[in-house]
């Protein structure tokens, strides 16, 4: 006797809801290529789907759906249950991050008469990998003043790369 996977048992219907999920799925990770713009499409999801910002929250009462930020980079999410928190609660927990050549904190350095920035690998990527990658250049610059300006070049077909 074999087993069947999934996709052997999933009826028409099923598999349609399946293939919408995933692609929903591979949208939003297309669009959540960094820590930054995850939570910011995390917010955009949790909103729809009825949670509100714990901090618009005055008072928490059983089944409300709320979620926090943390410095634009992390998202929580909870629904609150029906027993008090001393007998337990139940967590789920996910990590988002993704391969990538990150800039360093002081980059910038000249070399043969060219200003260049210095990198460090983040999330496993090798040396080699990343000259076959079509890459972008993605964060945010924080000036003196506070004023935050989110970069993102090279994510569209308009954008001056090579």
């Amino acid at each position: 006797m074999s087993k069947k996977t999934v996709w052997e048992k999933l009826d028409e219907k099923q598999m349609a809801e399946l293939m919408s999920f995933n692609q929903d799925y591979m949208n939003f990770l297309s669009a959540s290529k960094t820590e930054r713009a995850f939570t910011i499409n995390a917010v955009k999801a949790a909103e729809a789907a009825g949670f509100v910002n714990l901090a618009d929250v005055k008072e928490l009462h059983p089944g409300d759906r709320v979620y926090s930020t943390n410095k634009g980079k992390n998202f929580l999410a909870f629904i609150i249950g029906e027993k008090p928190i001393r007998e337990g609660m139940n967590l789920l927990g996910a990590h988002i991050d993704s391969p990538r050549t990150d800039i360093k904190q002081n980059p910038l350095y000249e070399s043969n008469g060219l200003c260049l920035m210095d990198t460090h690998y983040y999330g496993g990527i090798k040396k080699y990998q990343w000259v076959a990658r079509p890459m972008a250049l993605a964060g945010v610059v924080v000036k003196k003043d506070g004023t935050v300006i989110d970069i993102n070049i090279g994510d569209d077909d308009n954008d001056p790369v090579v």
